[in-house]
């Protein structure tokens, strides 16, 4: 039964929660009342949020992001508040503008950055550190009353989850039969969220009308493009918002609902056996999994399952202002393999036998774009100090492996150790002019062995060195932060 009661502030908690913090304390009984009455509609949240330690919490999470030097529309970064002004001074002035009712957000500062793998830019917003507060603050409680209500196929944006584990997901599917799949591509889903039907999902949980002004004051507060001109915002969650990437799950909570109904209990396939009965009958069963604005629905039928797949997402997204992309929205088998999350899935025999597994390999846009930025650090025209470069080679080599190294990439890796070696050689011997006898003169020990490149106290990194690992699927034992264990029994 729905019920709108003001949430309880005081400190008569659990003994189990009783030696945490005030916001994990504050966050623990909202999720709990969540779970417990999904009807439950919260009020009196305006407290928390503005409340000295919620906003405390926010400046640590903003001031310690590397995003903290950044500065918006004003032109001012964390670190010069806290030397210009003072933390606890500057959180005190906010907490009055809130608490008087005269805070207002400021236009974000826009700008285009390079779309990864396309000639296309995407829309970054930046907000002002003091914005960048409030919405980390209102995240910090709105958080744990809509994570009770995100579906288990929801890895985006939500914590302890990963790309890991939805590629996980469909490997444990795919075994299973699921074969077949749509993967689907919403156009500019972060710019065109229809504002009044977000709004609508997030005061069905809440119902404090001055937390609601808030998320839609962030939401109507405007773009400062990189022209100097204001650009009104009708639609959307700029990326770059704290608050966008939660606001952008509860308006696609919806997709994840069409999908999954049908698996709650009671219904057509919430058992194995009612699943296999569907299989015979040729009803079929689906199955999303999704990360942020990127998804895909299983299906272990045929193709036309997915065609009616396409129709369902087209109908549940379009109240939200949604659409999917006619061109890049495929139906696909998996045999002929798809591209998901920066990594190559397919379904093929295994070398040597008659087993069928699901692989996993870097894809080759995201190969692509590692070679890229290798190539433009050591261009042959470069006059970088190598030391300098070796060190930010190992960055990005070492970033790439480590997430990559869940899946068959051996192969990738030693062609990526090949390339960059030649990548530098040849900056090298450009440089300095170097023919190939001094080349050898330079990575050769006295016993004519080859050493790895160095420089300084800089070793090139080699990507194969990386250990390659299964990726167990978790499944329903992901760690929620907001749900503590029960107090042992004495």
């Amino acid at each position: 039964m729905t019920q709108d009661s003001p949430v309880d502030t005081g400190d008569n908690l659990d003994t189990v929660i009783a030696g945490l913090g005030l916001v994990a304390r504050r966050q623990y009984k909202l999720h709990r009342l969540a779970v417990s009455d999904p009807g439950h509609r919260f009020d009196d949240l305006f407290n928390l949020v503005a409340h000295p330690e919620f906003l405390y919490e926010a400046w640590v999470r903003v001031a310690g992001n590397k995003g903290s030097r950044s500065a918006g529309v004003d032109g001012v970064t964390a670190q010069q508040i806290e030397q210009r002004i003072g933390t606890w001074k500057y959180l005190d002035q906010i907490r009055t503008e809130l608490k008087q009712g005269s805070y207002r957000p400021q236009p974000v500062k826009q700008r285009l950055i390079p779309k990864p793998g396309s000639l296309k830019k995407r829309r970054l917003g930046i907000p002002t550190v003091r914005d960048r507060i409030v919405q980390a603050s209102l995240k910090l409680v709105l958080e744990p009353i809509f994570e009770a209500d995100f579906k288990p196929g929801s890895y985006g944006f939500r914590p302890n989850r990963s790309t890991h584990d939805a590629i996980a997901e469909m490997q444990m599917f795919a075994t299973q039969g699921y074969r077949w799949v749509l993967e689907g591509d919403i156009e500019a889903c972060f710019d065109r969220i229809d504002h009044t039907a977000l709004m609508g999902r997030v005061r069905s949980r809440i119902k404090d009308k001055r937390v609601c002004g808030l998320v839609k004051a962030f939401l109507k507060a405007g773009i400062l493009n990189e022209l100097g001109n204001q650009e009104n915002t009708t639609s959307g969650t700029p990326q770059g918002g704290i608050l966008s990437p939660l606001l952008a799950n509860i308006a696609l909570t919806v997709l994840d609902e069409a999908f999954t109904i049908d698996w709650q209990q009671g219904q057509a396939m919430s058992t194995p056996y009612k699943r296999k009965c569907r299989r015979k009958t040729g009803l079929g069963n689906w199955r999303i999994i999704r990360y942020a604005d990127d998804f895909v629905v299983l299906c272990d039928t045929n193709a036309e399952q997915c065609e009616q797949a396409r129709q369902t997402a087209t109908k549940v997204l379009a109240p939200m202002g949604l659409t999917l992309s006619p061109t890049k929205t495929l139906v696909t088998h998996m045999t002929n393999g798809f591209d998901f999350l920066g990594f190559h899935i397919q379904w093929k025999r295994k070398r040597g036998s008659n087993k069928w597994n699901m692989y996993t390999h870097p894809s080759q846009r995201a190969i692509k774009a590692v070679k890229q930025k290798i190539h433009d650090l050591t261009r042959r025209s470069s006059q970088a100090n190598l030391e300098n470069t070796l060190i930010r080679l190992n960055q990005i080599l070492k970033g790439w492996a480590y997430y990559f190294r869940y899946g068959c990439s051996y192969p990738t890796f030693r062609h990526l150790q090949r390339y960059v070696w030649n990548r530098i050689i040849n900056w090298q011997r450009r440089l300095h002019k170097w023919n190939w006898r001094q080349v050898r003169r330079w990575l050769t020990s006295p016993n004519r062995h080859w050493k790895p490149i160095s420089a300084g106290n800089t070793v090139l990194w080699d990507p194969t060195k990386t250990g390659i690992k299964r990726y167990r699927y978790r499944g329903n034992k992901i760690p929620n932060p907001f749900n503590l264990p029960e107090p042992k029994p004495i």
